[in-house]
């Protein structure tokens, strides 16, 4: 289902570079989660877990309501969790469940993450705001 003018090529949430590279992270999270001490930290690893699929699933659920504006209110939630998951990895840092390449390797993926997405909220917007002014 489309959402907009340049949206209008894409037809599942699958071909979204948003959704994909956040898949990615999410996979990552998941495996980093569950290794040594960290994996035994029920509560910060489900928490790391839940904030990196939040942000894949934001983006599909946004697309698949069709909305330009739903649309940019999902992704402005899974913006939202990507910062979340960075605060989580400086807990996970902290306390020693990983160390600082790891931290640094998936705070990059998750700042790329956030930035993909933050274009493609951009671009809703200008869709958005575009329709608006034809109307």
């Amino acid at each position: 289902m489309a959402t907009g003018e340049t949206l209008k090529k894409i037809r599942r949430f699958e071909e979204l570079i948003a959704w994909q590279k956040a898949r990615k992270l999410t996979l990552k999270i998941y495996q980093v989660s569950r290794q040594g001490e960290f994996g035994k930290d029920y509560r910060l690893s489900g928490q790391i877990q839940g904030a990196a699929v939040s942000i894949m699933s934001n983006i599909a659920e946004g697309f698949e309501r069709g909305g330009l504006g739903e649309f940019h209110q999902f992704l402005s939630t899974a913006k939202a969790s990507c910062a979340e998951l960075r605060s989580q990895l400086y807990v996970a840092l902290d306390v020693g469940y990983i160390d600082d390449r790891t931290f640094q390797d998936l705070k990059t993926q998750s700042e790329e993450v956030g930035r993909i997405i933050g274009g493609l909220r951009a671009s809703v917007a200008k869709q958005k705001q575009n329709k608006l002014n034809r109307t």
